[in-house]
């Protein structure tokens, strides 16, 4: 087996590989990934709480996330005014009417925020 070659960055992740015909395997499957990505945010919420994670990955920010749900006055499940740790609860833990894909995409980006 030949020694692999100078890892690249693919999909922010460097990933080695030993001849050309692998790295073609490896950026084809990250086109792939991209375009379901983009399958992904093109669909419109189904649900509230897609509506909320759209709004999250548009923003970047849980606090303008926030903001966003008090103006449609949508409280918490506590009764209470919506956090920015509601949206985080709600990336982190998910819910059964948001889209494992989008809930995927949410955590992508909150993973970068870090």
């Amino acid at each position: 087996m030949a020694a692999p070659f100078t890892p690249i960055r693919v999909n922010n992740i460097m990933k080695p590989y030993t001849n050309i015909a692998e790295l073609i395997e490896l950026l084809e499957a990250d086109i792939k990934a991209l375009c379901d990505d983009v399958t992904c945010l093109k669909q419109e919420p189904q649900s509230f709480n897609e509506q909320v994670v759209f709004k999250y990955i548009d923003t970047g920010s849980t606090g303008k996330t926030k903001d966003y749900v008090r103006s449609l006055g949508v409280k918490s499940e506590r009764g209470s005014l919506f956090s920015s740790g509601d949206v985080s609860k709600l990336i982190k833990m998910g819910a059964d009417d948001i889209s494992p894909e989008l809930l995927a995409i949410a955590r992508k980006v909150l993973r970068m925020k870090k």
